[in-house]
């Protein structure tokens, strides 16, 4: 077979068709690993250029795009799509100024079909248990993976169960799993605790798990860096920025550079800066300990689609730092709030989550660790319309603990076209800082 599973820390393989999402001699995590070596040749920037701009499906998806790098050999007829990816690649240079470089790019992942990044890894996902003939998938979820999980699993008729913490689930995340017909269920229990449920439960019922423990979920989300690539016609940046809560993108985005350089899609590798909240940082705290004597946290922060304190990926993220030199930081509630106004502010928009790549790329610059002659590309993981309590918390000025840098108050007036006129005629762009 082109591909196989295969343990990141034994090497144990393991065949593709079987249900597993770990190591049964060691207990590491499983890699997706496909064999290119009898089309190498083949696979190169041009033979993926000429698939832009394709109608037909799968090729129409920023996945499937790259099928012979994300599943090789599998007939189109069994893919779970919903056109997937295609994301714009924004090019913001006043968001540029106020990080502190020269060329900023955000990759907008929040322009997926659910509005979240999730759809790249749910489409690999889904389509892998349409393939082991499962009836039943399940994730644990913050709101985002719902909300995908949901959508593709009805698109292949397929049930979707959901097991969701008791609070802090963002409105505009959890109303899309109940519209997409998931079974949802409220546990009082924080994600940590909710993704041991989902395990335990699954083996006892045989229910696919689609969080990203399951390899194949990472195998969609490395299409973010192929995409990424070739928007910027396959020219290498110097720093790619992502969120970090399960570690699943950084953890992929590994994966898919890795395999980018050793096919010659690329010829270097760039660093990668993954960025917590201050709240769920157990990742950060172990990179600053030289990687000894992990320790998970209880996970608090406003920016709930990273609100993780023991993130399943954890080793394969460690591998990705490995290989591109990266680096871990933390901001607090404060910057991420103040760094999705300026998002938001220049028409773009996210979810809290994912301005910590801008408020990360800014403190890093500030710490000296990103040159202001760098080029950096950050990743936007979900759309603004996830978390709008949030949003509108923050204008209001009514969110605990934080002061709006960059508010953008509603004006209040009475049906009074002189009152009107004298709010309006000083009025000026709100949301940006003075650049």
């Amino acid at each position: 077979m082109p591909s196989i599973l295969q343990c990141i820390d034994c090497g144990k393989q393991y065949p593709i068709d079987r249900v597993i999402y770990d190591c049964e001699s060691c207990g590491g995590l499983l890699d997706v690993r496909h064999d290119f070596h009898e089309s190498a040749a083949e696979l190169t920037q041009e033979f993926f250029d000429n698939r832009l701009g394709a109608l037909e499906v799968p090729y129409n998806s920023g996945v499937w795009r790259f099928k012979e790098l994300i599943y090789p050999g599998i007939d189109d007829e069994r893919i779970v799509s919903r056109a997937e990816g295609n994301t714009n690649l924004y090019h913001l240079p006043r968001l540029a100024s106020y990080i502190g470089v020269d060329t900023l790019y955000l990759k907008h992942e929040g322009e997926n079909p659910t509005g979240s990044f999730k759809d790249r890894g749910m489409t690999t996902g889904v389509t892998q248990a349409r393939i082991l003939g499962m009836d039943r998938v399940a994730c644990a979820s913050t709101g985002n993976t719902s909300a995908s999980m949901a959508s593709y699993a009805a698109r292949a008729s397929i049930q979707g169960i959901v097991f969701l913490q008791n609070q802090q689930i963002a409105l505009g995340k959890l109303a899309q799993g109940i519209a997409y017909g998931a079974t949802c269920l409220q546990i009082n229990a924080d994600f940590d605790r909710n993704m041991a449920l989902v395990r335990e439960v699954a083996e006892r019922l045989r229910i696919y798990i689609l969080n990203s423990v399951n390899p194949f979920r990472l195998e969609g989300q490395k299409s973010i860096m192929f995409e990424a690539l070739q928007q910027l016609r396959w020219q290498v940046p110097d720093w790619i920025v992502v969120p970090g809560g399960n570690l699943g993108n950084s953890s992929a985005f590994g994966k898919g550079l890795m395999e980018m350089l050793d096919l010659g899609l690329i010829d270097r590798m760039p660093r990668l800066a993954i960025i917590q909240a201050e709240g769920a940082n157990p990742l950060y705290r172990h990179f600053a300990s030289g990687f000894k004597d992990f320790q998970a946290v209880e996970a608090r922060t406003i920016a709930t689609a990273i609100k993780i304190g023991n993130p399943v990926n954890l080793q394969k993220a460690i591998r990705t730092l490995e290989w591109t030199s990266g680096v871990v930081e933390q901001v607090s509630d404060q910057q991420i709030m103040d760094a999705k106004a300026i998002v938001d502010g220049v028409g773009i928009g996210c979810e809290p989550a994912s301005a910590c790549s801008v408020a990360g790329a800014k403190k890093l610059v500030e710490k000296g660790v990103i040159s202001p002659g760098d080029t950096v590309v950050g990743i936007l993981t979900g759309h603004v319309l996830k978390d709008p309590e949030a949003t509108m918390g923050y204008h209001a000025n009514n969110l605990a603990s934080i002061d709006p840098a960059f508010q953008n108050a509603t004006l209040q007036a009475e049906d009074d076209l002189r009152q009107i006129v004298e709010l309006l005629k000083d009025r000026t762009v709100t949301g940006l800082p003075h650049i």
